[in-house]
């Protein structure tokens, strides 16, 4: 889904007009675990393209309690599988939470995660290190997640 909002025109300094437009593009994560990270970056590079952003920044964003997005590497498996497990480690499932749906967990993860990232792009492509992945991070799955990017 695009959703483009209205042009706004700023009048810089030096006597320019610059566009600046505002857009948002949507797409869906299914995820398969009750905590698991998948990763998102080609689908946040398809959305870069689709808004049609040549330089600038996108944020990324999960509007989700029980979710997040981090930016990690991606080129060993086992370096989200360390996340994972110590996430688990320090927010066990079970634990002396208030909150009685039993997903308390979820939400702790989530929140010490966070809810976006803001990642610059350049010459139409994402600029990201050379280990660098965008993740989205489930942790009260499995469900059919969305993801923004704007």
């Amino acid at each position: 889904m695009l959703a483009r909002l209205p042009v706004i025109l700023f009048h810089e300094l030096f006597g320019r007009n610059i566009k600046v437009v505002y857009a948002m593009k949507t797409f869906t994560v299914r995820t398969r675990g009750r905590c698991e990270f998948v990763d998102i970056t080609a689908a946040v590079q398809d959305a870069v393209k689709a808004l049609d952003i040549n330089n600038g920044v996108v944020t990324v964003f999960v509007p989700h309690t029980t979710a997040a997005v981090t930016i990690n590497e991606n080129a060993d498996p086992d370096v989200i599988s360390d996340m994972i497990r110590t996430l688990e480690r320090l927010v066990p499932r079970s634990g002396d939470y208030a909150h009685s749906e039993g997903n308390a967990d979820a939400h702790v993860k989530a929140s010490l995660i966070g809810s976006s990232v803001r990642v610059p792009v350049g010459n139409g492509a994402l600029k990201l290190g050379t280990w660098q992945g965008i993740f989205f991070c489930e942790f009260d799955g499995p469900r059919q997640r969305e993801v923004w990017v704007s």
